[in-house]
Formats: C-alpha cells, sequence, structure tokens
C-alpha cells in the first residue's frame, strides 16, 4: 500500500491522517468541509512541532510529513487509485451506512474499505456494499499518534487476507493489533463502558463523590484517568449510544445506560466538549473542577 484514503478531518481522522503521512503514505484526507480540513492541517501542525519540541522527529520528518497529506470535499475524487480507505465519520450508524454505499461505488473491488467505528457492527456496515469481503473494523485509540493499540474487527464476511494486511499494516505504523470479532462493543467499549456506567451509578446512588470514584480507581487500580474523567474526555453522547448498542445488540440489563448519564446528555453536559459534565471544563485551564452539580 502507498496511497490511502482518510474519510472525516474530525478528532479521529486527523490522528489517523497523521500517523499514515508521518510513516510515508500519501493520504488522502476527506471532509465535506474545507473549513474541517484547514483545521485538520492546522491541528496535524501542531501536533508534529510538540514531537519536534521532544526532538521525536526531525523539521524535515515535519515537512515531510505535511507533504505526504492532500485534501478532498469530494469522495469520489479522493477515493480514486488508493489502495485502503479508512472511514472515520461522525459514530452515526446511518451516516457510515450510506458513506460505505459511495464508496463502493468509487472504489475498485479489490480496495480495503476499513471503518474506525468503537461500536456499530462491521457486517452490518459490510452488508451495504457488494464486497464485504473487504470490510472490516480499524478502531485507533485516542489520540491516535500516541496510543499504541488499534483494534482490528473481523466482520462475518471479512476475508483472512484483508485480516492479515490490515493487521500487517497496523505493525507497519508501529501500532500493536489485536484481532477481535463483530459483536457489540467488540473488546474495547464492551469492558469500558459498563465500568463507566458503573461509575456513573456509583455517584446517582450516592456512594461516593465524582473525586473519590475517579480517585480510587487512579490509586487502587493504577488507571490514569478515573472513568468520570475519562466519560467527560469521550464524551457524554458516546458513551450514551455504545451503551445503548450494547443494552440493544444484548438484550441485557447490565447495559442499560444509568439514569443520571441519560439526563446529563439530554441537558446537554457531554463532558469536555461542551464544557460540563462531571467535571468543569475553561479555556486554557489544566485544572480539574468537580461541577458543582455533584457537591
Amino acid at each position: 500500500m502507498q496511497k490511502i484514503a482518510v474519510i472525516g478531518a474530525g478528532t479521529m481522522g486527523n490522528g489517523i491522517a497523521h500517523v499514515f503521512a508521518q510513516n510515508g503514505f500519501a493520504v488522502h484526507l476527506i471532509d465535506v468541509s474545507q473549513q474541517a480540513l484547514d483545521k485538520a492541517l492546522a491541528t496535524i501542525s501542531r501536533n508534529l512541532d510538540r514531537q519536534l519540541a521532544k526532538q521525536a522527529i526531525t523539521e524535515e520528518d515535519k515537512q515531510q510529513t505535511l507533504h505526504h497529506l492532500h485534501t478532498f470535499t469530494s469522495l469520489a475524487a479522493g477515493v480514486q487509485d488508493v489502495q485502503l480507505v479508512v472511514e472515520a465519520a461522525t459514530e452515526n450508524a446511518d451516516l457510515k451506512l450510506k458513506i460505505f454505499r459511495e464508496l463502493d461505488e468509487h472504489t475498485h473491488a479489490d480496495v480495503i474499505l476499513a471503518t474506525n467505528t468503537s461500536s456499530i457492527s462491521i457486517t452490518k456496515i459490510a452488508a451495504a456494499t457488494k464486497k464485504p469481503g473487504k470490510v472490516i473494523g480499524m478502531h485507533f485509540m485516542n489520540p491516535v499518534p500516541v496510543m499504541k493499540l488499534v483494534e482490528i474487527i473481523n466482520g462475518y464476511a471479512t476475508e483472512k487476507a484483508v485480516t492479515e494486511e490490515i493487521t500487517n499494516l497496523s505493525v507497519q505504523l508501529g501500532k500493536v493489533p489485536c484481532v477481535v470479532n463483530d459483536y457489540p462493543g467488540f473488546i474495547a467499549n464492551r469492558i469500558l463502558m459498563p465500568m463507566i456506567n458503573e461509575a456513573v451509578y456509583a455517584l446517582y446512588e450516592n456512594v461516593a463523590g465524582v473525586q473519590e470514584i475517579d480517585t480510587v480507581m487512579k490509586l487502587g487500580m493504577a488507571h490514569p484517568m478515573g472513568p468520570l474523567q475519562l466519560a467527560d474526555f469521550i464524551g457524554l453522547d458516546v458513551c450514551l449510544f455504545i451503551l445503548q448498542v450494547l443494552y440493544d445488540g444484548f438484550g441485557n440489563q447490565k447495559y442499560a445506560p444509568c439514569p443520571l448519564l441519560v439526563n446529563m446528555v439530554t441537558a446537554g453536559f457531554l463532558g469536555a466538549k461542551s464544557g460540563e459534565g462531571f467535571y468543569q471544563y475553561t479555556a486554557g485551564s489544566k485544572e480539574l473542577i468537580v461541577s458543582s452539580r455533584f457537591f
């Protein structure tokens, strides 16, 4: 593989594009918004500057990485002559199905179509195409340039050769691939989201406060970030969506989202991106302040 396309210029998309470009691939970054594409390039440049400051890369490395990046607002134009497409659009099933139907029309039969979805069925996405054997999950972790894991998810029809190629490619990117099968939540979120949900329940039932819950998990279980802070970082709306996928997929009450989480999302308290979740966030401040709603 020499040329790949990344669909979606948000947090995950620009991180994925960064990693591929830094490893010598020509990258077509695709988004419907030119503003989003410009913002993504600026973000990648800033992140490269951080690597440069840490002497992890040279100035030449930075310039080569930026040289490998090309932006497109047209999907049809952006996927021409690529060997791999990595879709990293918003975590919305209808949107992803629409994108994969379009990809099916505009890519050759041997092009691998990967999705960065964290919870949506690979089998369902693959069924929207005429080449389900070429569809696979390639779930990067955030922040992509830093986190080593790539969760590779086989759909029901994914060809073995495709899995092997994406596994080898992940290693080439300096990542650690873990291959799993396509069931709700895969592995990462099937384990992580019930833990976050249980932490929200502990707060909801007044077992302990926000800081106490997070401190127990950080100091007692050696987690780098407490579950409530992590939920804020992920986005409470995203956490709720994934829990609903688990609940609907398994029909098991243990995955039912906590009413407190539902209320917070309904009210628009989504975590760091909205300025308040379990903690309050102010621009430029690194101090972690518990939301006054939980005092």
